[in-house]
């Protein structure tokens, strides 16, 4: 266990930090599943700009590399047009 009141602290803060970042990808997967399993291209098509939001923000954040950020918003777009 640490001895520094910085490295106590420090503790807190990531574990403060992990289960935040846990949340918004777990959220962040659910939307992509969501638009995934949309069959209405109206509905998709407002889901999207959504879930692209929701992937910039996490790989901003650096929770999610910005090559796969770039991929699933890729993905995602095609999915929808073919609608």
């Amino acid at each position: 266990m640490a001895n520094h009141k910085s490295a106590l602290k420090r503790i807190r803060s990531n574990e403060k930090r992990r289960v935040l970042n846990r949340y918004q990808h777990k959220t962040t997967r659910n939307a992509i599943k969501a638009l995934r399993l949309a069959t209405d291209k109206s509905d998709a098509t407002s889901k999207l700009s959504t879930v692209i939001s929701m992937i910039d923000k996490l790989a901003k954040k650096n929770i999610i590399h910005d090559n796969k950020a770039s991929n699933l918003k890729s993905k995602l777009t095609k999915h929808v047009a073919k609608l």
